[in-house]
């Protein structure tokens, strides 16, 4: 098989997967995984179909695989991180997610969708003052609201310290 035509066939994947069709975006991938067993974005394709499908205890070595290897662009990169650590938490592996999603976090520090996971993971190993400082700072950055954003000097000074009173 040539790289066109692995290409087109992992763009006919994703048409599938987006138009409802996961479950034959699936087999497809596991053909071409059979076929393709160390490409990063074939794993990383397989991973995601796994997760759509809610085969999460599935996706989890496809994402692994697909970090482990090379060559997976720096937006798939990204994918394949918060995947994997939203998998490992719904599967309640909180250490291992929180140390996934910082590991996204360290790389793509300006992506708040990692921010907000890894905050999730963190409330869910109990590092509850972490998660809310996360949280507090992605929505005083981030947030359109004017009423956020007329207090956003407090909502950032206070995200150090939830706990400081005068």
């Amino acid at each position: 098989m040539s790289a066109r035509e692995k290409k087109d066939l992992l763009a006919e994947t994703d048409r599938l997967r987006e138009g409802g069709r996961a479950g034959e975006a699936r087999e497809k991938l596991l053909a071409l995984t059979a076929r393709f067993p160390d490409d990063a974005e074939v794993a990383y394709r397989t991973a995601w179909v796994h997760d759509v499908l809610g085969l999460e205890s599935e996706a989890v070595a496809y994402y692994e695989r697909a970090l482990a290897g090379t060559g997976l662009a720096a937006e798939d990169r990204r994918g394949a991180l918060l995947g994997l650590g939203s998998t490992y938490r719904v599967l309640g592996r909180f250490g291992q997610a929180v140390e996934t999603l910082r590991g996204g976090v360290e790389e793509f520090p300006d992506d708040g969708a990692l921010r907000t996971f890894l905050a999730m993971a963190l409330f869910n190993t109990g590092e509850h003052h972490e998660a809310m400082r996360l949280l507090l700072r992605l929505v005083a950055s981030t947030s359109d609201d004017p009423s956020v954003q007329q207090y956003r000097p407090a909502i950032e000074h206070y995200a150090k310290d939830l706990d400081e009173t005068v």
